[in-house]
């Protein structure tokens, strides 16, 4: 991740990255429960929540957001998520 990324750029690739993922398993965003996001200053709290929720739309999941360190230098957010897709009858 480039170190000169503003949050709204590492956000959204971010979540593109989970939809990547979830796509991948047959599930979408949509299918997302809960996201737990760690910001490494709390101040990108407005700009981050912006981009998460013109991403999520109006099916925003359950959230829990915390400031805390990064693993990797250059890094500004870190997003854990969970997703639920039932099976088919």
């Amino acid at each position: 991740m480039q170190a000169q990324a503003s949050i709204d750029e590492q956000t959204r690739l971010v979540l593109n990255n989970v939809r990547t993922i979830l796509n991948g398993c047959g599930a979408d965003l949509e299918h997302v429960v809960k996201c737990s996001v760690f910001l490494l200053d709390p101040k990108d709290f407005s700009a981050m929540n912006a981009v998460y929720a013109e991403v999520f739309g109006g099916n925003k999941p359950a959230r829990t957001t915390v400031a805390t360190g990064m693993v990797a230098e250059g890094m500004r957010i870190e997003i854990d998520c969970v997703a639920y897709v039932p099976r088919p009858s």
